[in-house]
């Protein structure tokens, strides 16, 4: 047992970073081997931890142990998708002496808390709360089984855990400067404080807010009288939280009230951050949104022999790194699909969350025109696709067991299942072309393709979330000419999208690797150079703390902006 009164950071912590700061995050992916995370949301909030680590800043991370985490991504007979929920036990996680009861629905609910210790993963500590003991009533101890749960009344209660249940712990380890949302689902956090504080104005002070979700349809909502039944508000009177968020319907919006009761927010890259300030701008008195590009930490993500050839400007070894790291992922290709595919020929990967606005399958819009680019004799294309849906959106999984059948019985294209860090690893590494087709401007940063430039894979993208502010297309990059969003519609934009991206890769890409391979690896190279340091997760934890952290609130000021964008008007 460990025990955690008068906590502090088990290093030294650099002067720089002084402020005490608790990140709260539904999910983390620090490694492959703890399963709390669901795709990018975990993967960036891992690097963020492990650059909080390596730069010594005082800051500690507040979670959930998800003890089924997100599912497990197998097959059933026939070789389509399936999802599996698996037990997780974790013995490198210490339990500590912290445990306390709080009241969800009107019933006691016995928290504990387990501790993953900065030299397991080389990151930030982190603090993980779990409800699953024989303490509990059956019904309470699901609450803390699987990561984003489909029952609405468990999603309200994960998110009291992890909001009121981690201000409890971060009070427990002797209290913060800052408290840090990681998206809006520890917002009950916000009330909690306010509870003790009595002051709106208090809370502010100490709460900042990192929106990730580029439209109001995506952003979390749920009735405000079920929460309010359910203890979410900490006891404050349900006119007053109306009040102070705005609330008129039924349904509070985790975002905008996040908004209104933080010191600064911020987007995750400069288009979201404009995107942000545009979707909330008639929520009058919200907090001020700026913007702290995302970015994944290049020391977890690159391969370490492709990134010395790169140092040692050795391009003949490049080349023999790049398809080794081919050979690696193609054994994973043939042992989940039975097909060999071959080192030598141009290997395209799309790999991400499969979400609709995403879009997997617009590759292969126009069949014929597809079948001519992968199969064409003197230039063959080799595809694979991978990634998870939510487990119960029945929609993304037809559309993943849909690409199994497209793919099934050929020889070039093959889907994966698996897709969590480990697989990431390899699918970064092995491809030469990283896909990225979303539904501009739904993408609010979109990390993966950082990490597939860190190990020599050029981005080929619609100009979307962090792409703005890397691609120099033909340089570092391909980009897919941006449709008009405001005025056409999606099956006009996915058309256009579509005729566009074979334009580039049939007159730009494919002639670039198989005819002027001086050009492409020039391409290849200035990709690597040109995503370090900016999108390394050392430059955003920094950022964090110069920006958010450090920004000093005052409500004075807060309101004279306002007073001032309604003059604008």
């Amino acid at each position: 047992m460990i025990h955690y009164s008068n906590w502090h950071l088990p290093y030294e912590v650099n002067p720089a970073y002084q402020q005490r700061t608790a990140y709260f995050c539904m999910e983390f992916g620090v490694h492959q081997a703890l399963k709390i995370y669901s795709g990018g949301l975990g993967y960036l909030a891992g690097s963020h931890m492990r650059s909080a680590y390596e730069l010594k800043q005082n800051l500690f991370g507040i979670g959930i142990l998800w003890r089924y985490g997100y599912y497990d991504q197998v097959r059933d007979d026939h070789n389509y998708m399936a999802v599996q929920f698996q037990k997780k036990l974790y013995t490198f996680l210490q339990q500590t002496d912290i445990q306390f009861t709080m009241q969800i629905d009107g019933k006691d609910v016995i928290v504990k808390v387990f501790y993953l210790a900065p030299e397991v993963f080389g990151s930030a500590p982190l603090f993980l709360l779990s409800t699953d003991f024989p303490e509990n009533e059956e019904y309470a101890r699901e609450y803390t089984h699987r990561l984003y749960d489909r029952n609405h009344e468990i999603r309200i209660a994960q998110n009291m855990i992890l909001g009121i249940g981690g201000a409890k712990v971060v009070e427990l380890l002797g209290g913060v400067d800052n408290y840090h949302m990681n998206e809006g689902h520890a917002l009950a956090m916000t009330f909690y404080l306010f509870s003790k504080l009595k002051d709106v104005d208090e809370v502010r002070k100490r709460v900042v807010f990192t929106t990730h979700t580029p439209e109001k349809a995506g952003n979390e909502e749920h009735d405000i009288n079920e929460m309010n039944r359910m203890g979410f508000f900490s006891g404050i009177p349900l006119e007053l939280i109306r009040h102070i968020t705005k609330t008129e319907g039924d349904m509070l919006g985790y975002t905008p009230s996040a908004l209104y009761m933080s010191k600064l927010s911020n987007g995750v890259s400069k288009l979201h951050g404009e995107v942000s300030k545009e979707m909330w701008k008639d929520y009058k008195g919200i907090c001020n949104i700026t913007s702290i590009t995302n970015a994944q930490q290049k020391k977890f993500w690159a391969d370490k022999e492709l990134n010395q050839a790169y140092i040692n400007r050795d391009d003949a070894a490049l080349v023999t790194v790049k398809k080794e790291l081919k050979r690696e992922l193609f054994e994973i290709v043939a042992n989940q699909t039975g097909k060999m595919f071959n080192p030598n020929v141009l290997t395209i990967v799309w790999s991400r969350r499969f979400a609709e606005y995403k879009r997997a399958n617009l590759i292969f819009r126009n069949k014929e025109r597809f079948f001519n680019l992968v199969n064409n004799p003197k230039y063959p294309v080799q595809v694979i696709w991978a990634g998870k849906p939510y487990p119960f959106d029945h929609g993304a999984i037809n559309t993943f067991n849909d690409i199994i059948s497209f793919t099934m019985d050929r020889p070039n294209l093959a889907i994966l299942t698996g897709y969590e860090i480990e697989l990431s690893y390899f699918l970064k590494r092995g491809a030469d072309v990283w896909l990225n087709t979303p539904r501009r401007p739904r993408e609010a940063s979109g990390t993966s393709g950082m990490t597939a430039a860190m190990n020599g894979a050029v981005n080929v993208s619609v100009l979307d979330g962090w792409i703005p502010e890397f691609a120099v297309h033909g340089e570092n990059s391909f980009i897919i000419p941006p449709a008009d969003h405001n005025t056409m519609d999606n099956i006009s934009i996915d058309n256009f999208d579509f005729e566009n991206l074979m334009n580039v890769l049939e007159n730009e890409v494919v002639p670039a690797y198989y005819e002027d391979k001086a050009k492409w690896q020039q391409i290849v190279k200035r990709s690597m150079h040109d995503v370090y340091p900016y999108f390394d997760s050392d430059r955003m934890a920094h950022e964090y703390y110069q920006k958010l952290y450090s920004f000093q609130y005052n409500p004075v000021d807060q309101l004279l902006d306002a007073v001032l964008e309604q003059d604008k008007k």
